[in-house]
């Protein structure tokens, strides 16, 4: 079938090449002239026939939204816009509603895979009315993974629901990859381990821990031992704080995810205000020794 395609990053990019391996004719728009099929927004929408298909692969918040205004303006009744970025899934309705009043179908999708996807496919969770799901089944089929289709896509229900699943599967990712990080860092502080990459490689088959984002560790150790490249500064895309809102919206214990998203903003602290407050009151009630800010760098001087 044909789509239009608005973004085309990292994901984007691959998205349009695998559609086009898969036999669809894929008209894409970006900002970047260098990768864009068309000149713009308005160009797109006359290069496709109506009824017309347009997968919005945008960064999050105002450029979605701006987007999605846009693409009101320019299609018609009948056509459908799906929303294939890390939305927030309380801007869905919003979305939904605002391409309604022009007779404009909506569906928003969780899509999972990074830059691998291209080649592995695409874990899909989509949230929309049943028919417009139907509609664009042949694009979500090209970009799933190969095998059962309810193993790599999902109609997880109305209008949110499937930004609302991509950002449940972010908030376990957080958990997982925490979990991965400070087992690797025990193994290293531990003097009778001399081998660590090699004890997480021998965890990759046959264990209870194996999982793709092992593989991708193992994988960072063998093209960087020990990380020495890289800092242990962390950002966070979002999906990782709502997450943690909705748990607490909903009452539901989410101990791991809140602790993994709460690491991250740990390593952005190269001087911790709160732990310094702890250290304070260490001295205050007790005497222990602290490390005095100075000249010294580092730990300090201990006092």
């Amino acid at each position: 079938m044909q789509l239009g395609l608005v973004g085309l990053g990292k994901m984007g990019f691959n998205m349009r090449e695998r559609l086009r391996v898969a036999g669809h004719d894929v008209v894409g728009y970006d900002r970047n002239p260098d990768v864009s099929d068309t000149d713009s927004l308005a160009d797109l929408a006359a290069k496709l026939d109506a009824p017309r298909v347009v997968w919005v692969m945008v960064p999050a918040g105002e450029p979605t939204r701006q987007t999605v205004t846009e693409l009101g303006e320019l299609l018609s009744d009948g056509d459908l816009v799906i929303d294939g970025g890390n939305s927030r899934f309380t801007d869905d309705t919003v979305n939904a509603d605002l391409l309604a009043k022009n007779g404009i179908g909506y569906l928003d999708c969780g899509v999972s895979g990074g830059v691998w996807g291209k080649d592995n496919g695409y874990g899909l969770m989509v949230g929309g009315a049943e028919a417009d799901v139907e509609r664009a089944m042949p694009i979500f089929d090209s970009l799933r993974p190969e095998g059962p289709r309810e193993e790599g896509f999902a109609h997880a229900g109305a209008v949110g629901a499937g930004h609302f699943a991509k950002m449940v599967h972010n908030g376990i990712e957080y958990g997982l990859m925490q979990a991965y990080a400070e087992g690797y860092e025990l193994l290293t502080a531990a003097e009778a381990v001399t081998d660590v990459p090699a004890v997480l490689k021998a965890w990759t088959r046959g264990t209870v821990v194996r999982s793709w984002l092992l593989d991708l560790l193992v994988k960072a150790l063998d093209e960087d031992p020990g990380l020495a490249e890289l800092t242990g500064y962390v950002e966070d895309s979002g999906e990782g704080r709502w997450t943690v809102e909705e748990a607490i919206n909903h009452a539901v214990p989410a101990p791991v995810i809140s602790a993994a998203l709460f690491a991250r903003f740990a390593s952005r602290q190269t001087d911790s205000p709160a732990m310094k407050a702890v250290s304070a009151l260490r001295n205050q009630f007790g005497g222990h020794a602290v490390h005095k800010a100075g000249p010294t760098s580092g730990a300090g001087e201990v006092k």
